[in-house]
């Protein structure tokens, strides 16, 4: 198998640290090519850098606040490299002067995963992760890991479906890129459909066919599955599965059926990526 490109994000910050943690975790079948990417977007400078008084009582110009982020990505890269040294990683990490979130998707290009953040460092450092994760994960061409906390080995998956070609692909991903564990302890898979409750008979066989369909194909590749049949506000449904059952990763198509289906996939995963604690990947 082609090893996968994964594309991350770092800033200095602990979520940045997480995400190479991440990768590194991840139970993909190939070790993936990592590009670590810092984006130094000189062009817009924060105006509070530069006319915060610092401890001196002078106020630094805006190429002092240009040396000081430069310095201060050289200090992200040389701890990052040794990071993803330090868990087996192999790649490259490299700074980049565009906004991060415009970097990460040159270098995922089509298919490569992209793994930030959900948050960075603070405004004063200039990085907000938080808006980047949400750009990045609405834009990307394919897979986003947003990571919302420390890595941890990965147990429990909450797939959620709506038959439609995006989790298709979601599905694909999981039967295709993960390695799931041996038979006697597989990875489980927490597999969730919610229903609109228009047309509810007809749209409960439909949904109780397509549950029965994927966990049939999950079943085929190794992992333990339980079907999780919900009715009502897609991303609220899914939310209340995460909460009650505590996924170690949340995994979504990132567009679903049309607004008349009712589903609007698109908006239920932009909506898990803002209101989750669980890290979670959106498959496109």
């Amino acid at each position: 198998m082609t090893p996968m490109k994964a594309v991350v994000g770092i800033d200095g910050s602990k979520y940045g640290d997480w995400a190479l943690e991440w990768v590194a975790k991840l139970p993909l079948k190939a070790a993936p090519s990592i590009v670590g990417v810092h984006g130094l977007d000189t062009q817009t400078v924060p105006t509070s850098l530069i006319t915060h008084p610092s401890v001196s009582g002078n106020e630094p110009d805006e190429g002092e606040v240009i040396h000081f982020l430069e310095s201060q990505a050289k200090q992200v890269v040389a701890y990052s490299g040794q990071r993803m040294k330090a868990l087996g990683l192999k790649g490259s990490v490299r700074v980049e002067r565009q906004a991060i979130a415009k970097v990460l998707l040159k270098h995922a290009g089509r298919n490569g995963l992209v793994v930030v953040g959900s948050r960075g460092l603070n405004a004063l450092d200039r990085l907000m992760m938080g808006s980047v994760s949400t750009a990045v994960t609405i834009h990307a061409s394919g897979p986003v890991l947003v990571v919302k906390e420390p890595p941890k080995p990965i147990r429990r998956i909450l797939f959620a479906t709506d038959g439609s070609p995006s989790s298709g692909k979601a599905l694909r991903f999981l039967t295709g890129q993960f390695q799931v564990k041996s038979a006697a302890d597989p990875i489980g898979i927490l597999l969730v459909h919610v229903m609109p409750f228009l047309r509810y008979t007809v749209v409960k066989e439909a949904g109780e066919k397509l549950l029965a369909q994927e966990a049939a194909k999950l079943e085929k590749s190794g992992y333990r599955v339980r079907e999780f049949p919900r009715v009502g506000p897609a991303a609220e449904e899914i939310l209340k599965v995460v909460g009650r059952e505590q996924p170690d990763l949340i995994v979504i198509g990132a567009k679903g059926r049309s607004a008349v289906a009712g589903f609007l996939q698109g908006s239920v995963s932009t909506k898990i990526v803002q209101r989750s604690d669980c890290s979670i990947l959106v498959v496109r």
